[in-house]
């Protein structure tokens, strides 16, 4: 964390050729560092290309899509035919597109992608057009419920579903964690294969407007405006259940306690590490 503009000391000056005081905290995210000296270390990352023509914006979702299937599929996260991420469509925003059942993770091309009406049906895509039951009654009221929601990822990763055995939230323990306080909820009931239209639509009430979703005996669900987000969101909070199952566990065999950050640094380190613009820094990680 920057210095506080009470301390008297200096930083340094963002060309390095000398240093700027502290004041009275002008950078919103680097309080106490002068906002010139904040602007000055900022870069311009890369962003999505826009389109004029949707079915080429389609296209190139698709075609990202499918990576994010081979990303799941490189960390294991695929459990036989478990585990679905959805793609609002551009030119028909009332469906989605998604992976067709029984095609492993790691073997996805866009061109296996199906596309999935407001009904249910399979309208376009690949030459396998089996649609999993549980991908729509879940995804579908998320996208439903969630206008702002362009993708939603969940599967049975390991860490994630046995954190949900639980039945309660993560604590804000580590940095990385920090990107999900005050922004995931439990949903604490299991019902088998959500294989009907309530239980959908109840985990999207409970996701509510949050990033993520730990459902209970069960696994993982991230939702983002982005592909990468959804993606990043569920990579990072799998991390993150594995980091505490462990920390846990070394707590219990010491004696120790965990170390709990506190709600106003959460928050403030949230604003960073949980924003939109954190996943366009660290989308290389996964």
């Amino acid at each position: 964390m920057a210095p506080h503009a009470t301390e008297s000391n200096t930083v340094e000056g963002y060309n390095g050729n000398g240093t700027e005081p502290v004041n009275a905290g002008e950078a919103p995210l680097e309080p106490g560092v002068k906002k010139s000296v904040a602007e000055g270390k900022m870069i311009e990352f890369p962003r999505p290309p826009k389109f004029d023509d949707k079915y080429k914006e389609r296209d190139y979702l698709k075609g990202r899509l499918a990576a994010a299937f081979r990303i799941f599929g490189k960390n294991g996260f695929d459990e036989g035919v478990a585990g679905h991420i959805t793609l609002r469509d551009p030119v028909e925003p009332d469906s989605f597109w998604v992976n067709p059942f029984g095609v492993a993770f790691s073997h996805i091309n866009k061109s296996d992608l199906i596309r999935v009406g407001p009904d249910g049906k399979v309208v376009d895509g690949g030459d396998v057009r089996l649609l999993n039951t549980a991908a729509y009654m879940i995804h579908h009221a998320v996208h439903v419920a969630r206008p702002d929601v362009i993708c939603a990822a969940h599967s049975h990763s390991i860490y994630g579903r046995t954190w949900c055995t639980l039945g309660r939230k993560l604590d804000t323990i580590t940095q990385d964690a920090c990107a999900f306080h005050d922004d995931h909820v439990t949903y604490n009931s299991f019902n088998g294969v959500v294989l009907v239209e309530k239980e959908g639509q109840d985990i999207a009430a409970c996701l509510g407007k949050k990033k993520a979703a730990l459902l209970q005996n069960h696994g993982l669900l991230t939702v983002g405006r982005t592909i990468e987000e959804a993606v990043f969101w569920f990579v990072s909070m799998e991390r993150c259940c594995h980091s505490q199952l462990m920390a846990e566990a070394a707590a219990a065999y010491t004696g120790q306690k965990l170390v709990i950050i506190d709600d106003e640094q959460a928050e403030y380190t949230k604003r960073t590490v949980g924003s939109p613009a954190a996943v366009v820094q660290r989308e290389a990680d996964v």
